[in-house]
């Protein structure tokens, strides 16, 4: 039952834009289903939605009374999959919130009661920003939590030649995930694991 909603949410995805551009993969969501399921992840955060298909294998992975906050600056893409998500029964696990997620992220840090407290973060959002995201989510995911950055591959681009022929807007965002990619690998306060699902996955744990 569970992959047939992937599978027809994704379908359904692809046909809304014609072409599988900004939608999750179906590797990749059923991969951060069975994660949350390993880690027991229950308290959540997506930033950058779409259509919702990565965040219904969220959804579908967390227990009854499991939360997502999910943010993107544009509702109508997320109403466009909210039947599916309601059609799943999970809809009652999201907590939608359109508009920019770092004002969001401010807010929370600023209020002090969010420091640690998620288990799985999942940033799939615009590239320019993945740094300034993450300087703010490292304090309010827990120790032992998890940050998943998607797009980490960025079509390949990030190992090939700066002069190689790329799509202009591969080529814009490159040097933004060329320079989250080394940020990561340098920070002490988590373990990575870059993975070659999807577009590239790189799963960040805090560690202190």
């Amino acid at each position: 039952m569970i992959c047939c909603i992937f599978y027809i949410y994704l379908l359904y995805c692809i046909l809304y834009v014609f072409r599988n551009i900004m939608t999750t993969s179906a590797d990749e969501g059923q991969f951060i289903n069975m994660l949350l399921k390993l880690v027991n992840a229950k308290n959540t955060m997506e930033i950058g939605v779409f259509t919702g298909y990565s965040f219904l294998a969220t959804a579908l992975a967390l227990p009854d009374d499991g939360k997502i906050l999910a943010m993107d600056i544009n509702r109508e893409n997320y109403e466009v999959g909210l039947p599916i998500i309601e059609k799943a029964g999970v809809a009652h696990k999201i907590d939608f919130k359109e508009g920019p997620a770092l004002p969001v992220l401010d807010q929370m840090i600023a209020d002090g009661k969010y420091h640690g407290t998620f288990d799985f973060i999942f940033v799939d959002a615009d590239k320019d920003n993945y740094i300034n995201y993450h300087k703010r989510l490292i304090d309010l995911v827990k120790i032992g939590g998890l940050i998943g950055y998607d797009n980490t591959l960025w079509n390949g681009s990030v190992v090939a030649p700066a002069d190689a022929p790329m799509r202009k807007y591969v080529r814009y965002y490159r040097d933004f995930v060329l320079e989250l990619n080394k940020a990561l690998a340098a920070d002490p306060r988590i373990e990575i694991c870059m993975l070659p699902v999807g577009d590239g996955i790189t799963l960040c744990r805090r560690i202190n």
